[in-house]
């Protein structure tokens, strides 16, 4: 595998589990995907998480790069579309809706989740009580009064789709929720490799 990847994005594979539960497998021969963790390295292998056909089927576990056969990030499933009546799904005609909105602007971003996760395996994950997870990479400082002016139009959006979106804003630092930005608060949750904190400046947290 010749690139870095990095949380979020999906990573088709080739290989078992042997020290997984049983549903693992069941789920890779469905759609052999796992997503990257926000972890750090270890001895070189990925942190990866399974998911199974339902929310309390999770594993995480650690993935050799040479077992990698395809890099799919966000900013590449977002050019993907659902298959057929697929697309009818208030998740997938949120995602339709908001694209010509989201690529005007001056980040990159993409789908994650089980939107991504349909989008990229072709496995059907999504339900009509899904939301829209988004990624939104912003590696210079996103001020309290454009990421509100943001956030604003994206929950405008959910609410005509009937269902709700979730936006987490990457630095080079970690992650955010776009919503908790948004709002007045001195600080934020940064989710980093190395765990959560809360930070005053997510672009200058290592500094702090």
């Amino acid at each position: 595998m010749g690139r870095v990847v990095k949380a979020h994005d999906l990573l088709r594979v080739a290989r078992a589990f042997s020290e997984a539960p049983a549903w693992v497998a069941h789920s890779l021969e469905r759609a052999p995907f796992v997503v990257v963790r926000r972890a750090s390295s270890l001895d070189g292998a990925i942190a990866v998480g399974i998911r199974g056909a339902t929310r309390s089927e999770r594993f995480g576990t650690w993935l050799d790069p040479r077992d990698v056969q395809e890099v799919l990030p966000p900013e590449a499933i977002r050019l993907r579309r659902p298959a057929g009546t697929r697309a009818t799904l208030p998740a997938f005609a949120l995602l339709e809706a908001i694209a010509p909105l989201c690529d005007a602007g001056r980040y990159s971003w993409g789908p994650t989740g089980s939107v991504g996760f349909e989008l990229a395996s072709g496995c059907e994950t999504v339900t009509s009580s899904s939301d829209l997870d988004l990624l939104l990479r912003a590696p210079e400082r996103l001020d309290r009064i454009e990421a509100r002016s943001i956030f604003d139009t994206l929950a405008k959006f959910a609410r005509a789709h009937s269902t709700r979106i979730d936006v987490q804003i990457e630095t080079t630092e970690g992650a955010f929720s776009l919503a908790e930005f948004a709002h007045p608060g001195a600080r934020v949750l940064l989710r980093c490799a190395d765990g959560a904190r809360l930070v005053a400046d997510p672009w200058q947290a290592r500094a702090a």
